[in-house]
């Protein structure tokens, strides 16, 4: 891809904040008041187990202010969301086939939509945050063992 193009990394983060919006939505009560869509943490958590690598800062960046800019991402106050647009680009795009899903909508960005420019950063302490957000939660509870339990029995 050209300096101007679609990269395979806007693909990874617009396949990743995709799985990890519906992945979310079960956890979502219908009464909640919390916004649609998703944190930080969450994308790079999916990106993780899509490419078992965690994106760097600039890959978010970059992938956010490009498919933002071409409508198919929004962010707000922290919260990740895929536009109507985007929605649309992923319901409609081809069946992978030999492909991976995120080799798939590379090329389906790539015929389909050019490549914004937003007004949007990420900053490295956020980032950083995310991260450990994401290393945190990853890490398995222990099990509590039944045995040493008075009253038990």
């Amino acid at each position: 891809m050209g300096e101007n193009g679609w990269r395979w990394t806007d693909a990874w983060i617009f396949v990743s904040l995709v799985i990890a919006s519906g992945a979310g939505r079960h956890r979502r009560s219908a009464s909640t008041r919390r916004p649609e869509g998703v944190r930080l943490a969450d994308v790079l958590s999916t990106a993780d187990h899509l490419n078992q690598s965690i994106p760097e800062r600039h890959e978010v960046e970059g992938a956010v202010r490009r498919l933002a800019g071409a409508g198919l991402v929004s962010v707000s106050d922290g919260w990740f969301r895929i536009t109507p647009d985007g929605e649309r680009l992923w319901r409609t795009r081809p069946s992978a086939g030999v492909a991976t899903t995120v080799e798939t909508v590379q090329a389906v960005l790539s015929r389909r939509h050019t490549p914004g420019t937003a007004d949007w950063s990420l900053a490295e302490d956020d980032h950083a945050a995310a991260v450990q957000e994401y290393a945190v939660r990853s890490i398995p509870a222990p099990r509590r063992s039944p045995e040493g339990h008075s009253g038990r029995g």
